[in-house]
């Protein structure tokens, strides 16, 4: 080859760049091209179809509750022919795409169930928050899942005027933050609709007939409405990888917050947290808290590897003699540290607990949740002088011992019993803060596999049990356990009606076939929820067992 078309060859070269190999002509036509590629559509849909099909969300989930719902508005005979023709994931809504749709219903979970108004419209529902049954709203699709659509809300098109009263929003972050979803709707509203969680759980969930459950009372309300919550927990984001962490030190000791730094809560339906200045529905102890609190997370971010969460916590001042009978002292401060003690106050009685640890977080309702149980056990034994009223307690789930303390002045022998050491070291102090003797109340350390055994002592016949387990309920070891014990009342207070309505539906139907007027048929008595997060579509429940 001579010099110069050496030359030439390595400009050529050169301009293709180092590594590059001269592209080779496809030997497929356009045609096979698009075949090759539909196949792997085709493939990849195949494979996303039988995992979505394959997919059955857990029992009493959130997304269980709302597929329920979607169900009974849909018909399980539409829903049933969809799953046999091969249709129920069929979307008639691509993603991303924006529709006006009516809103037909509510979920127990507080969203919208809307539907396209169109005659040749497949049924589907499109699941959107922050509107209301009769309502038209404006959605964006962002995923499409088994006969339905999760939308994000846009806006209301038509709205329900007989429901809605944006009047009433507090919240400037409302429609945004996914943390409330009935600031629109007056406080008479939000406690029917929630009656009506109550009611279509034990309908859905306890597998119990109609005449077994007594009318569902109504909700009780929460004394305080906005500023209530004396728990919140803000997060952020770590720095991005990119950033130089040097430059931001200089940037953040000024105060200078980065454009890329969100403190505060998450978007609805999404991962990603936005700005907060403030929260309504907590209490003003920690609104007055959360400025400073957030300025030491922007002078201190680029120490942070990792996001983090922030705990802000009201207590009663530790520092001041705890007096159970003077409130006069009384000084409420925001906790920030995970391992602190924290003092409640809870009508007449004062709680200890570790800042980390479960506590109800409104205090508010407090006092007429704990009278509520301790009433309604007490009514079912009018006469004090009756020989079959139950003279021990059993407090299971105990945590730092609210229902074993509130309710003890009715009971000569009360036990709390809890898996948390901890716990029960703040329990055993609480007892004591109270005035309670030792000789009285016991707390004592329960292994969930024999958690009965540590009150054998007990007569079950003269027993009352609280039971108020944590969201996922009871497991079927502590059911069998509870009905081998099987204690005079059962008061089981949940956080989650589903659950309870479950296990409660277990309960009953173990013993049905047991003659009545022996003592072992456990009837429901009572069944009536509470508000403890009014703006949430969240409602917790009471159920009064009994034996008889």
């Amino acid at each position: 080859m001579s010099s110069s078309k050496a030359t030439e060859a390595e400009t050529k070269l050169s301009e293709k760049g180092p590594g590059k190999r001269p592209r080779v002509p496809s030997p497929l036509s356009q045609a096979e091209k698009q075949a090759k590629r539909a196949k792997s559509v085709a493939r990849a849909t195949a494979k996303r179809l039988k995992k979505q099909r394959g997919h059955v969300p857990e029992v009493c989930s959130p997304e269980d509750v709302r597929w329920t719902d979607i169900v009974s508005l849909l018909g399980q005979d539409v829903v049933d022919k969809a799953a046999e023709d091969g249709s129920e994931f069929n979307s008639p809504f691509l993603f991303k795409s924006e529709v006006e749709l009516e809103v037909k219903a509510i979920s127990s979970n507080g969203e919208g169930l809307a539907q396209s108004d169109e005659e040749d419209s497949n049924p589907w529902v499109v699941v959107v928050p922050f509107c209301l049954p009769g309502e038209r709203v404006k959605c964006r699709v962002f995923k499409n899942d088994r006969m339905h659509s999760l939308a994000d809300f846009m806006q209301i098109i038509r709205p329900n005027s007989v429901l809605r009263d944006n009047e009433k929003v507090n919240c400037k972050y409302f429609s945004k933050c996914g943390g409330c979803q009935y600031q629109m709707l007056s406080y008479e509203t939000q406690l029917a609709f929630k009656r009506n969680v109550v009611v279509k759980a034990y309908k859905n969930y306890s597998g119990l007939p109609e005449s077994t459950i007594p009318e569902i009372q109504p909700t009780i309300g929460s004394p305080l409405q906005y500023g209530y919550r004396t728990k919140i927990t803000p997060h952020f984001q770590a720095p991005p990888p990119k950033v130089d962490r040097i430059a931001l030190q200089a940037q953040v000791e000024n105060g200078d917050k980065p454009d890329w730094l969100q403190i505060g809560f998450n978007i609805q339906s999404q991962n990603k947290v936005f700005d907060i200045e403030e929260c309504p529905i907590a209490t003003p102890v920690l609104n007055r808290a959360l400025p400073e609190i957030f300025q030491n997370v922007v002078k201190t971010i680029h120490t942070y590897k990792k996001g983090a969460t922030l705990l802000l916590r009201e207590s009663l001042d530790t520092s001041v003699d705890p007096d159970p009978s003077d409130t006069s002292k009384d000084t409420k401060l925001c906790i920030t540290n995970n391992h602190a003690s924290i003092r409640e106050r809870v009508g007449g009685f004062l709680f200890e607990y570790v800042a980390s640890s479960f506590f109800q977080n409104n205090n508010a309702i407090l006092p007429a949740l704990t009278s509520y149980v301790r009433e309604a056990v007490a009514s079912l034994y009018p006469d004090p002088d009756d020989p079959s009223r139950p003279t021990h307690l059993i407090d299971t789930y105990c945590g730092s011992g609210l229902f074993a303390i509130t309710l003890s002045p009715d009971f000569s022998t009360v036990a709390g019993i809890e898996i948390s050491a901890d716990s029960i070291l703040y329990a055993k102090r609480n007892a004591k803060l109270n005035g309670i003797a030792a000789e009285k109340m016991t707390f004592r350390k329960g292994d969930a596999a024999e958690i009965f055994k540590t009150v054998s002592d007990f007569p079950p016949e003269k027993t009352v049990m609280v039971i108020d387990p944590p969201r996922k309920g009871c497991d079927d070891l502590f059911i069998e356990q509870l009905l081998e014990f099987r204690p005079k009342v059962v008061a089981y207070v949940s956080c989650n009606v589903h659950t309870q309505a479950r296990d409660v539906g277990k309960i009953l139907k173990a013993t049905q076939d047991s003659v009545e007027g022996e003592g072992k048929k456990y009837v429901l008595e009572s069944l009536r929820g509470f508000d403890l997060f009014p703006q949430t579509a969240h409602v917790e429940s009471v159920a009064i067992l009994r034996l008889v």
